[in-house]
């Protein structure tokens, strides 16, 4: 899927994006090493990490934007 991404990145419409982020959902669940970079990138650069991480709908950014969103208790 990845690979297809620039192939489809010329059409009208977002299929590239599609493609790239369900790439990146199959890679980022069945691969320990993929994982360990992707954790090191968003170190790196937490802005770009937290967002594209929304955008793939990943669970641990669900539960960090609902915790960020949760009113805090004195």
């Amino acid at each position: 899927m990845i690979i297809l991404a620039p192939l489809a990145a010329p059409l009208p419409g977002p299929a590239g994006a599609v493609l790239f982020a369900g790439g990146m959902i199959l890679v980022l669940r069945n691969s320990a090493a993929a994982r360990q970079r992707w954790a090191r990138l968003k170190r790196r650069s937490p802005r770009i990490g937290g967002f594209i991480d929304r955008l793939m709908r990943r669970g641990s950014a669900l539960r960090r934007h609902a915790r960020d969103k949760a009113p805090v208790a004195n």
